[in-house]
């Protein structure tokens, strides 16, 4: 899960409400994405001035979200493993709120192995969905500049090329990705002033995955080595 700026010109008598930290006007494209790169929730429009925790927090998915009517699977054993259930959980970056199916990674500051070994996986997973923006971007020409229209309108120009992006991946599902072709800077920055203190279920859960990175069943052979020089 992350969020995308999509430029737009800015609209009348709006202040600095589309004004966001990259210094151009622009309303968010807030997406999930699967493994296919296919968007399979999105919220578009609000306000590029607003942080993402916020934006998703108030949100139809993030309301949804936390009345349970997301129809997500019930918690289910991590493979191999005998420890308790795991809940589904939306992978996600810094600057959203760890709860029970939300994971952020641990703080950057005096991390040891295994929450450094933590962040690479879900580093891994949350690539997804910042190549599923820049597949968007790179078919559709439209998001490379500026959207000539008013919020409103580019609001349902955008929610089209999202069916349309959800199309071609469908009839390319074949087709591979190099996800290293796809630069994060595409995704929404962080607003670290709007962290909460985690709760305990999310906390609880993040430590179940933690441990579950570093067993055998759940340990990847190169991870060590891919954490090496990283904080």
């Amino acid at each position: 899960m992350n969020g995308k700026h999509i430029r737009v010109k800015k609209p009348p008598h709006s202040g600095s409400r589309f004004f966001n930290y990259k210094h151009y006007f622009s309303i968010v494209l807030m997406a999930v994405a699967d493994s296919n790169y296919k968007f399979i929730m999105v919220n578009i429009g609000a306000y590029g001035s607003t942080a993402d925790a916020r934006m998703f927090s108030a949100s139809i998915m993030g309301e949804r979200l936390r009345a349970n009517q997301l129809a997500l699977p019930e918690s289910r054993r991590l493979p191999g493993s005998a420890g308790p259930p795991a809940p589904f959980v939306l992978v996600a970056d810094e600057g959203f709120a760890l709860t029970h199916h939300v994971m952020r990674p641990f703080p950057k500051r005096g991390l040891d192995v295994r929450r450094r070994i933590f962040n690479y996986r879900l580093t891994r997973a949350r690539r997804y969905v910042e190549c599923a923006f820049g597949i968007l971007s790179s078919k559709w020409m439209v998001f490379l500049s500026s959207i000539q229209m008013d919020p409103e309108n580019a609001t349902w120009v955008i929610q089209a090329f999202v069916v349309l992006h959800n199309f071609t991946r469908i009839h390319e599902a074949s087709s591979s990705v190099d996800l290293d072709e796809f630069p994060t800077s595409t995704v929404l920055g962080l607003d670290r002033t709007l962290h909460r203190r985690p709760g305990t279920a999310g906390i609880a859960v993040r430590e179940l995955f933690t441990d579950y990175f570093l067993s055998p069943e759940g340990s990847l052979p190169w991870q060590r080595d891919a954490i090496r020089g990283s904080v």
